[in-house]
């Protein structure tokens, strides 16, 4: 491990909190040290208040805040006085604990204190930075794990015992501290759980910890478990995305919502799901504390979908024997399932959940795999997770964290999403906590949204196989497919029946009726799968009820894919999937409408532009907005019973009333 530190760019910070969020940052980019919010640092600044007294505060890194990406407003002050003074108390609740600690801070507006802000203020030097390690994690989670930190580390430390986090655990670090502590000593290792570092700079802080972090992966190195195998993956069966998706559906239907599943299946994560003791040593726990909530895990079970059911509550009886309801104290729902086929599945109700326990998973593969290289490994015994999972300030959060948006854990797939109605509808489902896989033609797609819940994906609606293709890795991303919005389309130029050209005829036809044909029979599978029913929207015409001449094509084939939307509503009913359309009319902020074919249009009708937008019985204006807040609204619990219905979005058109 390499220090990252620069002289001349500490050197242009202004004081000691900037230098705290410089190193803080160089640690955060590592993430073999903490991960998602995980870690902590501190420091302890003398300031002035408002009545001219001076008095020692501690800055410590906020909830809600990552050391990747902290700031100065994510550090908490605190006042060192009442810090001290609640140390030498004998016994102190934790919800006692974080009222005291936001009580005493002297900016009402900084987020709540860490829950280790006593141990960092018992620690008697200026800056103390916190790590999750995972070298010397994988040290601590073996059965000699005591004695081999020992050997790593000599007198340069001092080693704690696994506590829980919290003031039971300030108060073990400080006895600990006071007695073993020597002239050698730049950090600590708490078992189990992670290691500190401590000096007078900010830079002496972070390179002790480099230093300590460094020699935990050099004796790895040196007794052989470092270094890791992989083997070349098997060709996936085919299926592969139809057995995702089921179990997807089991993995919801015992969340009781729908969740989100994230696969990952490389030549890394294969290489661990096919060890021949993965079911025993995938099971002994976190890697840390700190990974309790995020990471339940489920056995690999290869493909019996049925046995993930079974196997899941078996689970929870045997880590979570004291809970008293197991299934309505939280989701019982599993966070990882390792599979042979699948690979790694991280579960969340949001990509952003999902995505932070595959990035721990995947660091917690490397901390299982070499610490059976060293013998075994060997994590906290299953009360310890139990208390952390089951913490008080655990399910305060839990209780805090409100109603999830409309379509959170679900997934909707939206064609023609580059722009205009299609762009429109990516945004309306994004606010209301879906999941969007975004296709277009267009290769801007891919960075129309730089974010975890979108995926754009370039792709030909008139090709079959590209649909096909799209939706596997749709499902692979996001596990399943809930909403489909069929909006991709073309508007040949105007042309009359006795002058038609049978290529643009058969153009439009191909992508405006045959690739939504395409695209809805690949797509049923999937959606009789979807946790709370399938929904598709179609984005129709006022052409349908009321075409006009020269656009014959167009009229022709929005009203055959109106015609195989009802036909869908019939065959697919049964299976609570729900179809209906939207015709919209006069939708000006779209790529087709120039300021010049506007301009001209309206001239055409003795009108101004603002005239001609709201040309229509109500005199308001259409927008792309309108149209993809009715698409989304039309997935969602409004219209639960509600298919095969043809709704307009027109302001009134008087040839379609």
């Amino acid at each position: 491990m390499k220090s990252l530190w620069n002289d001349r760019d500490a050197a242009q910070l202004k004081d000691e909190l900037d230098l705290r969020v410089y190193s803080s940052r160089l640690l955060g980019q590592d993430t073999s040290l903490v991960l998602h919010g995980g870690g902590n640092t501190s420091v302890k600044i003398t300031e002035t208040n408002l009545l001219g007294q001076e008095e020692e505060l501690l800055y410590v890194k906020g909830s809600g805040w990552d050391l990747e990406t902290i700031e100065r407003p994510g550090y908490a002050p605190v006042r060192m006085d009442h810090l001290i003074a609640l140390s030498r108390l004998p016994s102190l609740s934790d919800p006692q604990m974080v009222n005291e600690l936001k009580t005493h801070m002297t900016n009402a507006s900084a987020p709540t204190p860490s829950v280790e802000t006593i141990l960092h203020a018992i620690l008697p030097f200026k800056y103390v930075d916190h790590t999750h390690a995972d070298a010397v994690v994988t040290i601590t989670n073996t059965p000699k794990g005591l004695e081999r930190i020992k050997e790593v580390y000599g007198d340069t430390v001092v080693i704690v015992p696994y506590v829980m986090p919290g003031f039971d655990l300030a108060r073990l670090c400080a006895e600990r501290f006071n007695a073993d502590r020597n002239k050698n000593t730049i950090g600590m290792v708490l078992m189990n759980h992670g290691i500190f570092s401590f000096g007078e700079t900010a830079k002496e802080s972070y390179e002790r910890m480099i230093d300590l972090v460094s020699r935990a992966e050099d004796w790895l190195d040196k007794n052989k478990a470092w270094q890791l195998t992989t083997t070349s993956p098997q060709v996936r069966e085919t299926g592969y995305a139809i057995r995702l998706a089921t179990l997807r559906q089991v993995i919801s239907e015992t969340a009781g919502f729908p969740m989100l599943v994230h696969s990952r299946a490389d030549d890394r994560t294969l290489s661990f799901c096919r060890r021949d003791d993965v079911a025993r040593i995938s099971q002994q726990g976190p890697a840390t504390p700190d990974h309790v909530i995020r990471t339940k895990q489920l056995p690999m079970l290869g493909n019996n979908i049925e046995n993930y059911k079974t196997a899941y509550w078996k689970y929870f009886d045997k880590h979570a024997p004291n809970a008293k309801e197991p299934k309505s104290i939280l989701d019982e729902a599993p966070r990882v399932v390792l599979d042979k086929e699948f690979g790694l599945c991280t579960v969340g109700r949001s990509m952003k959940e999902a995505m932070i326990v595959h990035d721990i998973y995947l660091h917690t593969m490397d901390i299982i795999e070499r610490a059976t290289e060293l013998d075994s490994f060997q994590a906290l015994p299953s009360q310890d997770i139990f208390d952390v999972e089951y913490w008080d300030l655990e399910q305060a959060k839990l209780k805090k964290s409100g109603t999830p948006p409309m379509f959170s854990g679900e997934v909707v797939m939206i064609t023609g999403a580059a722009s205009g109605i299609g762009k429109a509808c990516v945004d309306s489902f994004l606010q209301r906590g879906a999941a969007v896989v975004g296709l277009d033609i267009n290769p801007d797609i891919e960075t129309l949204y730089t974010r975890q819940d979108f995926l754009g994906l370039v792709c030909d609606v008139s090709d079959e196989s590209a649909i096909k293709d799209v939706i596997e890795t749709a499902v692979q991303h996001f596990g399943g497919l809930d909403m489909l919005v069929l909006n991709a389309g073309i508007f040949p130029k105007s042309m009359r029946i006795d002058e038609m050209d049978l290529a643009l005829w058969q153009k439009t036809l191909d992508i405006n009726l045959t690739a939504n044909l395409v695209l809805m029979r690949e797509s049923e599978p999937y959606l009789k799968l979807a946790p709370n029913s399938g929904r598709v929207v179609i984005i129709g015409s006022k052409n349908v009820p009321a075409p006009g001449p020269g656009a014959g094509a167009y009229s022709a084939s929005k009203a055959a894919l109106n015609q195989l939307m009802r036909v869908a509503a019939l065959e697919w009913g049964k299976d609570t999937i729900r179809i209906n359309s939207l015709h919209p009319n006069a939708v000006f902020d779209t790529a087709i409408w120039s300021d010049e074919i506007l301009s001209a249009r309206a001239e055409n009708y003795g009108m101004t532009v603002e005239q001609y937008k709201k040309r229509n019985v109500m005199k308001v204006e259409v927008t792309s907005h309108d149209v993809a807040e009715l698409a989304a609204e039309m997935c969602g619990p409004l219209f639960a019973k509600t298919t095969a219905a043809q709704v307009p979005v027109d302001g009134g058109d008087e040839r379609v009333i």
